[in-house]
This record gives structure tokens, C-alpha cells and sequence, in this order.
């Protein structure tokens, strides 16, 4: 028996500590400790409501669109706002340009090299290489060129970019030619990543920390000139999607499909919806909200079922299973104690329960609701995994890492809609964008979704100012500490049962976490 411990986590967005327990070669118990206090909630306090929409983005660097909205949408609800139809569509476009931005990187930048064996694509014989590349119907590259670059770090004695990966390890599974089709991919998503990024330049003035979204609807005025422009580089990240991410994916589980066996988690699913439809209808969003607790039917989702406990984190221990409307942030740090407090990140339930956030979380939420494209997204994948009529085997590490894949394939298809809708709009000289309010209190929630996650901001105003502010993010769901009864957040009970074949390079664990997007 061993304890085994991954400190700092790298490839994440945040600060993460990972430890568990190794017996027999099998994850036995595990324990998920989040290291950086955040804090914005007390900072907001005494603020103007249109404040948060800017403090909050500062949460995360990867995902502030989502807080952005989130936030604005709390002050929405607070000042009873309800914004003009076009500043919808603005607000979907510029989310749907963050959810692929994310999509991208995750995939690639911080998750593939636990599947990809760079080292191994030097062996790659370049003609099969492009003749794999074509059966798989992906995009090809200059693959003697990359070959060469990743021959010229290895012999450099580094690996650059590569660098402090565990290569060779007898759980990388791909021949060295996919290993080099995904390197090659793996350059190319760093330019894509820029263009999903550029949308959002356009739209809110730069990225990351937006500028447009404020309460009452959007600072943007689109032309037809602007709206060229983000066609543009829309398009260059629908065909990157398409050609290689999505083919990617396919070509790459079929080798990973133990995967399907372990890294389950809790079994329970919310998911609070995003993108709004014309009657901004929370329940008839494109990805709509939705609970999923032990069977594979969805039931409606209620914030008011929500509780936050900290008797495994480090915040006042009196302020206990509140739920987020009156919630209360007060740190109180002790020692890192794995049998009293180790976290700063609480213990969010719902209805008693850990629940597991994020686009699997989505998409089985939509699947299960009847939406008929996502239906036809996974059902033709599992087809081509061999596994039809099987949606239970998603709940998984696999089907983890596939559903972020699949989500980008069903917003792409999404944001051309939403484009078309746009351009019409300015065309016929459709000026409605902005509202103000004259309200000076009142209480409101803006539960949404970031990449990672369900999300959600509540704000209570008095007086013109925030007088309290709670934010849950997907990362406190998913790397949830324990609960006040022992019970583990869905990242730690994902991980037991995982087997580790070298307690020295726990590479099998470190998947389950990147497949969370911490």
C-alpha cells in the first residue's frame, strides 16, 4: 500500500493537489485538496450590481465569458431586466466562441499528451502516416517536417513544449503514426485556439475579461462588416472541429476502450443550461438544464435543493450546508488535514448529493431530454465505437473525454445559426440591444454553464449596492472536497477503483483528473 501524491497538478487551469491511496496496483481511497483561497465573493460586497460582471470574470482565465454572463445575468434577475432578443444572440455567439476555445485547448494542450505518446511518433513510417490520416478522414499535415522538429528536441536532450510527460509509459497505447497525426494536430490547435479567441475580441472588445455583456444586454453594435469578420474565423474553427477534432476522437478511443470500465464518479448529473432560445425560456435552451441521479432519466433542476459544506475545507466550520442564496465565505485556514480540513474548495449538494458537472453532464442531460441533434451525435458515435444503444458506457473516463469532444460538434453547428440570425438582424436595421433599469433592489441568480460546468452567481442588492454574493463553480462540484458525511466529491469517488500500473508515474490518475478540466 502506497500513498501516492501528484503536487502541483500541470496541465490545469488553477492550483490543484491530488493524493491517493495505491493498494495492489487499484486506487483504494482519494482525496482532492484545491490550494488558491479565490474570494471574489467578499470582494464584491459593497460594490454596484454592473460591477460584478467585470470583478467576477476574474475567477478564471480560461472560462471569464461564463462569469461574465453569469454575473450579469444575477443582476439581471435582481433588477428585473429582460434583455432585447439581439443582445441573446451576441451573448450566445460570444459563449459559443468560449466553449470551443475551450473545447480545443483541453482536448489537446492539456489533455492529449496523456494519450499521446510524442517520443513514439518518431518511429512513424511518414507514408503510412498519411494513408491512416485519410482512412480516418482527418486532416493531414507536413508529417516529415514535424517528425523532424520532434527528432531535432529529443536529441536536444529536451522536449520543449513536451517537456515533463511520462513517454513510455506502458499505458500509451497509440501506433507512432496516430501518435504523430495527434502531434501534428496538437500544433495546429494552438493557432485555432486564437481564432475561437478572436470572435471574442470582436464581439467584447478583447479576450480573456470581456467588455460587452453588462446588465441590460450588450455595448456591442454589430455591422455587416464586423460580422465578416467573426464568419471568418468562425469558420476556421468549424473545420478544424469537424476534420480533425472529431475524427481525432474516433480514431483514438478505440484504443482506449477499458477506459469505459473505470473513472466513473458519482453517478449524478446537473447541469443548469445555456444558451437561451427566443423566449428565454431556461428550459428550452439549446443544452437545457437538467438532474440525473442514479437512472438514466432527467429531472428538473432546483437551486433550492443546494447546500455548500465546509467540514473538510478551510472556512468558518459554524457556516455549514447553507445554500448559495445565503451563503457565507469566511476562510479559516488550519493545517492540510486529510481527516479534518484539506481543501479550499466546500462541498456543494444537491439534494443530499455530489453531483458531477461539466459537458458530459450536458449533453447526457440534452440526450435524455430528446434533443434530437445531440441524440444524433452520440448515437452515431457509439455506432462507430461499437457500442449502440449502450449511452450508459459515456459514464466513464471515456465518455468523459469524448462528450467535451462531441459538445464542440453540436456548437458549431449551433453558431452559424446564430451568425445567419445576426446578419439578417442588421440587415433589416433591427437596433435593439440595451435596456436600463431603475431598480435599486432585489435578489437574483444567474445559473448557466461554463465549459467545464454548471455555474452559478447569486446576488442580493440593497440600496444600489451587492449587499451578498455567492459564486459555485464547476470546478467546486467536480473537485468538491468531502461532505459533512464523509461522503467524497465526484473527482475523488472517480478515482477510486483506477488502476495504477507505476505508483511512480500514477499517469492512469492523472487522466481522470484532466478528463474533469480542473
Amino acid at each position: 500500500m502506497a500513498n501516492v501524491v501528484i503536487d502541483p497538478v500541470t496541465r490545469i487551469e488553477g492550483h490543484l493537489r491530488v493524493e491517493v491511496k495505491v493498494d495492489n496496483g487499484v486506487v483504494t481511497d482519494a482525496w482532492a485538496s484545491g490550494g488558491l483561497y479565490r474570494g471574489l465573493e467578499t470582494v464584491l460586497q459593497g460594490r454596484a450590481p454592473a460591477d460584478a460582471f467585470y470583478v467576477a470574470q476574474r475567477i478564471c482565465g480560461v472560462c471569464p465569458i461564463s462569469h461574465g454572463h453569469a454575473a450579469t445575468m444575477a443582476a439581471e434577475g435582481a433588477l428585473k431586466i429582460k434583455i432585447p432578443n439581439n443582445a441573446r444572440i451576441i451573448r450566445n455567439i460570444i459563449e459559443g466562441a468560449e466553449m470551443l476555445h475551450s473545447h480545443v485547448l483541453w482536448f489537446y494542450t492539456l489533455t492529449a499528451l496523456d494519450y499521446v505518446d510524442v517520443v513514439s511518433a518518431l518511429k512513424a513510417n511518414i507514408a503510412d502516416t498519411y494513408a491512416l490520416a485519410e482512412k480516418a478522414g482527418t486532416s493531414t499535415a507536413d508529417f516529415g517536417a514535424i517528425q523532424s522538429r520532434i527528432k531535432g528536441f529529443v536529441e536536444n536532450g529536451q522536449l520543449s513544449i513536451f517537456t515533463n510527460n511520462w513517454f513510455g509509459h506502458s499505458a500509451y497505447k497509440l501506433p507512432p503514426e496516430l501518435n504523430l497525426i495527434a502531434v501534428a494536430h496538437y500544433l495546429e490547435a494552438l493557432s485555432i485556439q486564437a481564432e475561437a479567441a478572436q470572435i471574442i475580441a470582436i464581439m467584447g472588445g478583447k479576450f480573456p475579461h470581456f467588455m460587452t455583456s453588462l446588465p441590460g444586454g450588450t455595448a456591442w453594435y454589430p455591422t455587416e462588416e464586423k460580422l465578416d469578420g467573426v464568419l471568418f474565423h468562425f469558420n476556421r474553427v468549424k473545420e478544424f472541429v469537424e476534420k480533425a477534432m472529431i475524427p481525432d476522437t474516433l480514431a483514438i478511443a478505440p484504443f482506449y476502450l477499458d477506459a469505459t470500465t473505470y473513472g466513473k464518479g458519482v453517478g449524478n448529473y446537473l447541469a443548469w443550461g445555456v444558451f437561451e432560445d427566443k423566449s428565454m425560456d431556461p428550459k428550452k435552451r439549446y443544452l437545457p438544464p437538467g438532474v440525473i441521479s442514479g437512472s438514466l432519466t432527467v429531472a428538473d433542476a432546483d437551486p433550492k435543493k443546494i447546500k455548500e459544506y465546509v467540514e473538510h475545507s478551510w472556512y468558518t466550520q459554524s457556516e455549514t450546508g447553507l445554500n448559495p442564496a445565503q451563503g457565507k465565505t469566511h476562510m479559516a485556514f488550519t493545517d492540510y488535514n486529510l481527516d479534518k480540513q484539506y481543501s479550499w474548495v466546500k462541498a456543494p449538494r444537491y439534494d443530499e448529493k455530489p453531483m458531477e458537472v461539466g459537458p458530459l453532464s450536458r449533453m447526457l442531460v440534452a440526450y435524455l431530454s430528446g434533443n434530437e441533434k445531440v441524440k444524433a451525435i452520440i448515437d452515431g458515435t457509439l455506432a462507430k465505437l461499437g457500442a449502440a444503444g449502450k449511452p450508459e458506457i459515456l459514464m466513464s473516463l471515456l465518455g468523459r473525454v469524448a462528450a467535451r469532444n462531441l459538445e464542440a460538434l453540436y456548437v458549431v453547428g449551433l453558431m452559424g445559426d446564430w451568425i445567419g440570425e445576426l446578419i439578417a438582424a442588421v440587415k433589416e436595421g433591427d437596433s435593439s440591444f440595451f435596456v436600463e433599469s431603475s431598480e435599486t433592489e432585489g435578489d437574483g441568480a444567474g445559473l448557466w454553464e461554463a465549459p467545464r460546468g454548471a455555474l452559478g452567481h447569486w446576488m442580493s442588492v440593497k440600496g444600489g449596492k451587492i449587499a451578498n454574493y455567492q459564486v459555485v463553480t464547476p470546478s467546486t462540484w467536480d473537485m468538491s472536497s468531502r461532505d459533512a458525511k464523509g461522503v467524497r466529491g465526484p473527482l475523488e469517488e472517480a478515482l477510486v477503483g483506477a488502476p495504477i500500473a507505476d505508483p511512480e508515474k500514477p499517469l492512469e490518475a492523472l487522466r481522470i483528473v484532466h478528463s474533469f478540466d480542473p
